[in-house]
């Protein structure tokens, strides 16, 4: 017949120190926070800090699909420096548009323009649609030019990929798969705004990932080498 055993009565000392006094037995201590045994802690489950960090990045970036316990350490976006050439080239045809339709008497004597051209009027609308037509472009490479960003997690480096107003992509790489990361700055104007190029390569495949005029690059090097070195020690980076 089988003895079923009988709880234990931890009001009752169980044994005595050389002194006489008692000694006691206690329950199983029991996780705080999960409510789970001490010796199950090693379990998968996503620790309070990591879900709280999870659930800031997704609230900040909205448009990121992030798992449970992975959030975002640095949002590297482009220097601006990079829509200085475009930007300048947008001002100076506006401007050479507008210096023609004010000084347009002396463009008439110029190509010795007769009959409807050689009124100012005809040519004000066709000048401003053209004003408007530079705007929208200008627009269009800011957009393009900004949506490219790059974002480091405690688990992946996440690029997003802006070629066209409706033509984008997103590349993943996980941490672990990272065998090199590297930055460059060529030349003084690199250099002396502080801005350059990442570049990544992958185990195995040997894929390149290349992103630009990015800002500080050293120290986002420095945040991606800290970030790896943790998750191949199966550590998170705070």
């Amino acid at each position: 017949m089988d003895k079923r055993e009988e709880p234990v009565d931890y009001s009752r000392p169980v044994a005595y120190d050389a002194n006489g006094r008692p000694l006691y037995a206690h329950p199983p201590i029991e996780n705080i926070n999960t409510g789970r045994r001490a010796s199950d802690q090693s379990s998968g489950e996503v620790s309070v800090a990591a879900k709280l960090k999870h659930d800031k990045s997704q609230r900040i970036f909205p448009e990121l699909v992030l798992n449970d316990g992975d959030y975002v350490l640095s949002a590297v976006s482009r220097h601006p420096i990079g829509l200085f050439t475009p930007f300048l080239l947008g001002i100076f045809v506006i401007a050479l548009a507008f210096a023609a339709l004010f000084n347009y008497d002396i463009v008439i004597k110029a190509f010795q323009l007769t009959g409807n051209m050689a009124d100012a009027s005809v040519i004000f609308w066709p000048v401003m649609i053209f004003v408007i037509f530079v705007l929208l472009s200008e627009y269009i490479a800011y957009y393009i030019f900004t949506s490219n960003r790059l974002f480091l997690t405690n688990d992946s480096v996440i690029q997003q990929i802006q070629t066209g107003i409706f033509s984008n992509s997103e590349q993943i790489v996980s941490l672990g798969n990272i065998e090199d990361a590297s930055y460059s700055q060529n030349g003084i104007i690199q250099q002396l705004f502080d801005y350059g190029s990442v570049r990544l390569s992958t185990e195995g495949e040997e894929t390149t990932y290349k992103f630009t005029y990015v800002s500080n690059p050293k120290e986002v090097i420095a945040t991606l080498d800290s970030a790896i070195e943790s998750f191949k020690n199966h550590r998170r980076p705070c």
